[in-house]
């Protein structure tokens, strides 16, 4: 238990031999370190998430999100215990929130940063179903840009097929019509359009010739008709028209299953929304509130801080800070004390070697002086 209270007194930033002095703050600290730590974990596990999805399919994502999650967690952990153990209750409670205000909201920056891979994860089921439907659509959509972009294209050849087909359905009903009447004019049935005499006389001749030539010209469309549809085959399998399907349900899972962070946080933010464009509350603040939770969860240490009475820790830590200045500037001013004097004995030292050189040189010329 003792090494757990340590280890969280050290995740709160705290001097450990300072804070052992006042059992009456030992929980304070503990719990601020056990929010720290909770937070880099949970950094951790979203940051690994998020590059999971980054390098989803290579064989070594795994490794990368437990690399990538240990030094982001790592990296918020440091982060928070700065932003904790920079807080001091000196000063009015104005002033406390003041200087803690950046501090702040570099905390709100950070719990949205971890809250949206975890976001993502809690809302996975929902965000492969929008998914799906996003890339049924865009298959929809793709399909129908390209009939309709083959149709613009091939406009002159569409409407020639397209009056063949009215024109061979024409010519098979008139063939009809006219082999009835043939028959009708043959058996003798009268009727507006037979003669009513029996056999196969010349208003039978009549009617078979123009029966001839209708079956004639209905060969020759259903002939162009045949080459028109294999042309028009031949250009969509060349405009890739024919190769567009709508994805299947295992392809849609497959999909989603491979989809990018940037494609699923999309996703979610989709989840706000219905069909028709109007905001989806509900799901708006689930989404929501798990995002205010975690930050929340970032900036509690930050407000436990400046919501605790200052205490009998605050006061020795603002003591021992003191000291450690004077201390430091006592320090200084000692540094410059022996530097002085190591300079002014230099000087000295300096001085009475170059009068000694001076004197010598003065001696030696002196004696080697003549004066005849």
């Amino acid at each position: 238990m003792k090494k757990i209270t340590r280890f969280f007194w050290s995740c709160s930033g705290a001097h450990i031999d300072t804070l052992k002095k006042y059992p009456i703050e030992h929980n304070k600290y503990v719990g601020i370190g056990a929010t720290i730590f909770f937070t880099a974990l949970f950094a951790a596990m979203s940051g690994g998430y998020a590059m999971y999805f980054v390098f989803s399919g290579n064989a070594f994502a795994v490794g990368f999100a437990i690399l990538f999650g240990l030094i982001w967690g790592t990296a918020i952990f440091n982060m928070d215990r700065y932003i904790v153990s920079s807080i001091n209750k000196e000063g009015s409670t104005n002033q406390q929130i003041l200087l803690a205000s950046p501090r702040i909201l570099l905390a709100i920056m950070i719990g949205v940063v971890i809250s949206r891979p975890l976001e993502l994860k809690i809302f996975d089921k929902e965000i492969r179903q929008k998914l799906k439907t996003a890339y049924l659509k865009g298959q929809h959509s793709k399909i129908d840009t390209l009939q309709r972009t083959y149709n613009q294209k091939y406009a002159q050849e569409l409407g020639k097929n397209n009056d063949l087909k009215k024109e061979k359905d024409s010519l098979e009903r008139d063939i009809n019509r006219s082999r009835f009447e043939l028959n009708q004019e043959v058996f003798g049935d009268k009727t507006n359009q037979t003669s009513g005499i029996t056999g196969y006389g010349t208003y039978a001749k009549q009617k078979a010739t123009v029966l001839q030539e209708k079956q004639e010209r209905l060969k020759t469309v259903t002939d162009n008709l045949g080459q028109m549809d294999q042309y028009l085959s031949r250009r969509k399998e060349f405009e890739g028209v024919n190769g567009l399907r709508l994805f299947s349900e295992h392809q849609l899972d497959s999909l989603a299953n491979v989809a990018g962070f940037a494609d699923r946080n999309w996703a979610l933010g989709q989840l706000s929304y219905t069909e028709k464009g109007t905001r989806d509350l509900d799901t708006y603040l689930a989404i929501a509130f798990i995002g205010y939770l975690f930050i929340l969860f970032e900036c509690l240490p930050v407000f436990v801080k400046l919501m605790s009475p200052k205490g009998p820790y605050d006061t020795a830590v603002a003591k021992l800070s003191e000291a450690n200045i004077h201390f430091a500037e006592k320090d200084k001013a000692r540094d410059i004390a022996v530097t002085d004097n190591t300079y002014d004995h230099n000087l000295d030292a300096d001085i009475a070697r170059r009068k000694q050189i001076i004197t010598t040189q003065s001696e030696y010329d002196l004696s080697r002086h003549s004066y005849d």
